[in-house]
């Protein structure tokens, strides 16, 4: 706000005018700095109106919608995912399939980095030779993905146990009641978990049940070594199999994540230093 009345000292102003807004917004070096000075001006303006309507504010919208800051992954070591399995096996349930359920259910999305949603729309035979049908992809795009083959092996014996499961409908994960659980319910179960171990305090942030998608793209990426070319090559390759529908999405997994950012400043430094040389 200094900054801004900086700007209108300079031009002699007395009144805020949309077009003075437009212009401090527009002189912002990235678009999101752009969005972020037109939003506070415009809420400045709007409050000095309400005293004096000479003071102009412009409609909402103008630089487009402010883009909600997404929030940081939080990537979860091979230990933590363990013992998230077993402490799944607890979950109190009205029928044994229950702690099985969520045991499998987390065993899969840490395994493929599905989304929630794409694996409680999973069906039974959506198991098959070439991999897991994914029929409920965001945006209504379906994809074959492909399953190590211990994944196959465990998805195999959860079928086994689920065999028992009285009037059970298609679904792949079920619980007693022989539908998946929803969205809502594995979201609280993980929370419920995670806190338990330690993981996130009980009333501030920490892992999410999407985080378990987060690591495997963060985890498929570190495999790739130090070779910034080989992280590009298999970029695309990852893009498809989380079935991002802009390739950008995937690109973010770059620089929200410390391991891979260092390794990219790293290399960008040697480059610069033998370039210099």
């Amino acid at each position: 706000m200094r900054a801004f009345a900086d700007f209108a000292a300079e031009r002699s102003v007395t009144h805020v005018t949309a077009a003075l807004i437009l212009e401090w917004a527009g002189g912002a070096a990235t678009p999101d700095a752009a969005q972020a000075r037109f939003d506070r001006a415009r809420a400045l303006a709007v409050f000095l109106h309400a005293e004096d309507a000479r003071h102009e504010f412009p409609a909402m919208g103008l630089l487009g919608r402010s883009r909600r800051r997404r929030p940081a992954p939080h990537i979860l070591t091979h230990d933590q995912i363990s013992r998230i399995m077993q402490e799944a096996l607890l979950v109190p349930g009205l029928s044994p399939i229950s702690p099985l359920t969520y045991n499998y259910l987390f065993g899969l999305l840490a395994s493929t980095g599905l989304r929630i949603s794409e694996a409680l729309s999973l069906q039974c035979a959506d198991l098959t030779a070439e991999g897991l049908t994914v029929r409920s992809g965001k945006f209504g795009k379906s994809r074959i993905v492909p399953i190590h083959t211990s994944t196959r092996a465990a998805l195999e014996r959860y079928l086994e146990a689920r065999a028992a499961v009285r009037n059970a409908n298609d679904d792949l994960f079920v619980l007693g009641h022989g539908h998946a659980p929803t969205k809502t319910r594995a979201h609280v179960v993980f929370v419920r978990i995670v806190r338990q171990l330690g993981y996130r305090n009980p009333t501030g942030p920490g892992p999410r049940l999407h985080d378990l998608r987060h690591t495997f793209a963060v985890r498929s990426l570190e495999a790739c070594g130090n070779n910034p070319q080989a992280v590009l090559r298999h970029m695309k390759a990852l893009s498809t199999y989380l079935g991002h529908v802009d390739i950008a999405n995937t690109y973010w997994y770059l620089e929200a994540t410390p391991v891979l950012l260092q390794m990219i400043a790293s290399t960008a430094e040697e480059t610069w230093i033998g370039g210099a040389a």
